[in-house]
């Protein structure tokens, strides 16, 4: 399964009145078995980008498993995200206030709780072992998250609370 044979369906699932739940319970996408969360943040919101299928059209997406992970700060602050994504992570952490400020109604509720408080993200990104895209690489690639990420550079430059380490979902080979 690639992530192009769920663009159709994540199109036809959010023009219905059932939305992510209609798309929770397609057979497709619960052979993959992976963590709704997952499946919101990268098959329902991005199966239809362009810029997504360009980074990741190739993977073979039933062949990857999920887990929590708990990644350093300094992992985050060079990590790379996909091509058509260059410096979108730069543009964000120039102004990490701002992309806090915005985000605080609905799903968003709490983002700057969380960043006061905790110094992390609300919502756990999602990241890829590289070797998944190019088999010799090595590291982790952001693959959703670009605001949260760049919001951490941002506020860790500035010398605001930033946690050492953050949640996040890691995508491996199984």
């Amino acid at each position: 399964m690639r992530l192009s044979d769920f663009a159709a369906l994540t199109q036809r699932c959010r023009e219905s009145d059932y939305g992510f739940a209609e798309f929770l319970r397609q057979e497709a996408v619960l052979e993959l078995h992976w963590p709704a969360d997952v499946l919101e943040q990268w098959l329902y919101d991005h199966a239809d980008n362009e810029a997504f299928l360009q980074d990741y059209g190739n993977l073979e997406l039933s062949q990857m498993g999920w887990q929590v992970e708990a990644i350093s700060t300094e992992t985050f602050m060079a990590m790379p995200t996909g091509p058509s994504d260059t410096g979108a992570i730069e543009e964000f952490a120039r102004d990490p206030e701002h992309w806090i400020a915005v985000r605080h109604q609905g799903p968003h509720l709490g983002v700057r709780l969380a960043w006061d408080t905790h110094g992390t993200w609300k919502r756990w990104p999602i990241l890829l072992e590289q070797s998944l895209l190019t088999p010799l690489a090595t590291g982790l690639q952001l693959v959703e998250g670009r605001t949260r990420v760049g919001v951490l550079r941002g506020r860790r430059r500035q010398g605001a609370v930033v946690a050492e380490r953050h949640l996040a979902w890691v995508g491996r080979r199984t």
